[in-house]
């Protein structure tokens, strides 16, 4: 996964040519929906598009689009990106609302937001986004859609994620590089792979 900021603070356009060239598996390009950035991604042609909300200021983005308010518009980009072959995941807060808008737009999954989770701080929030989640993810599911989850994962809150049986994919990646700083990419992978393998959904 990698994201095209409008911005272009991490990478840019060329990186994205670079990285259809170089990876043989799964080149999943995030974006704002965009006309600039949305034809950036119908010439590289990636095999996955996540749209994402994207502001300025924000250092990471920190919640879920509004696909209910948003509809009509990602109708609309999203059939741009299927008539040329290209699925598209839109990222959401864990709300079965936004569920029912991503279906109705044409998204073929969801990528589920987890930063309510990720931050929260007693058990019982926890718990209650959690909950959330598993719910959200479920409902999902029972459309049709495929569900994916992440953001501000890390090695200690994954585990009870990758539990939730709908869920297909965790998108985890600031805290694999924070810990491959330490003991290195392999290494730190083979961690939240092992992870991951120990919660099986």
């Amino acid at each position: 996964m990698c994201h095209l900021r409008e911005d272009r603070r991490h990478i840019r356009d060329n990186d994205v040519k670079r990285l259809r060239k170089a990876v043989a598996t799964k080149l999943d390009l995030e974006m704002a929906a965009t006309s600039e950035i949305v034809a950036v991604a119908l010439r590289v042609r990636p095999d996955l598009v996540t749209l994402v909300p994207e502001h300025r200021k924000e250092l990471t983005t920190e919640g879920g689009l509004d696909v209910v308010r948003l509809r009509s518009s990602l109708k609309n980009v999203i059939g741009r990106f299927h008539d040329r072959g290209i699925p598209v995941s839109l990222f959401i807060d864990p709300r079965k609302v936004q569920v029912d808008a991503s279906a109705e737009a044409g998204a073929d999954m969801v990528e589920i937001h987890t930063g309510e989770y990720a931050d929260a701080r007693t058990d019982r929030r926890t718990t209650s986004c959690l909950g959330m989640i598993s719910t959200t993810a479920k409902y999902a599911a029972g459309l049709g859609l495929t569900v994916n989850a992440g953001h501000g994962l890390d090695y200690k809150n994954t585990g009870a994620i990758a539990r939730i049986g709908s869920i297909e994919e965790i998108s985890i990646g600031h805290a694999i590089v924070v810990r491959a700083v330490e003991i290195g990419f392999g290494p730190a992978v083979r961690e939240m792979v092992q992870l991951v393998k120990k919660n099986p959904g």
